[in-house]
Order: C-alpha cells, then structure tokens, then sequence
C-alpha cells in the first residue's frame, strides 16, 4: 500500500452508518410493535380468564346449590 491510497474503512462506515441506523430503527420499530401486541394479547387473556371465572362462580350459585369455595 502506497502512502497516497484512500483509506477504504473509514469511507465505508461513512457510507454504511446511516444504512445500518435505518436498518437498526426498523427492527426496533417491529419489536416495540410486537411487544405491544403481545401485551394487548396478555390483557385480552385476563380479561377472558376473569369473565370465565365469573360465569363460573354463577352457574356454581344457580345450579350447584351454594356458594363457590373460592368465595
């Protein structure tokens, strides 16, 4: 290598940052959005586990003759 060569690194991480910051922001961006969804997700299933549990307790009240044991 001569004194007068370019150096090729510098110029390719000057070239290739703004590339890899787009690409980093996009993962980002689709993980916070799965992130969301799996949490609408886990709330929908706790809602759906406490309205079972709630018509459980009421079938238990109306044909089971009494008071569930769970209260």
């Amino acid at each position: 290598m001569t004194d007068d060569a370019l150096p090729v690194a510098p110029l390719r991480d000057a070239c290739l940052g703004p590339v890899l910051a787009w690409q980093a922001a996009l993962g980002e961006c689709v993980i916070q959005a799965q992130r969301n969804q799996y949490e609408m997700l886990t709330a929908w299933g706790k809602s759906l586990g406490a309205f079972n549990q709630d018509l459980w307790d009421r079938w238990v009240c109306r044909f089971g003759g009494g008071v569930p044991l769970d209260g």
